[in-house]
């Protein structure tokens, strides 16, 4: 692997920052609604699974014990 100039390596690091496109507030916003929304659906379902099993699971201990 070639080294490279750290001056070199500077500029390019800089020439990339440039490139770089940062999120506007209504993107991060939007975003961010949308993660907690997900995770709320996502905690729900699992609630949901987790009663279903769970009673499921006392109605066949419940007719063997």
């Amino acid at each position: 692997m070639a080294k490279t100039n750290p001056l070199t390596f500077i500029q390019q690091v800089r020439a990339e920052v440039t490139k770089v496109v940062w999120p506007t507030r209504r993107e991060v916003m939007l975003t961010t609604v949308m993660v907690f929304i997900m995770a709320a659906l996502t905690a729900a379902f699992f609630a949901l699974v987790d009663i279903l099993i769970r009673s499921g699971l006392q109605g066949v201990l419940g007719l063997f014990g």
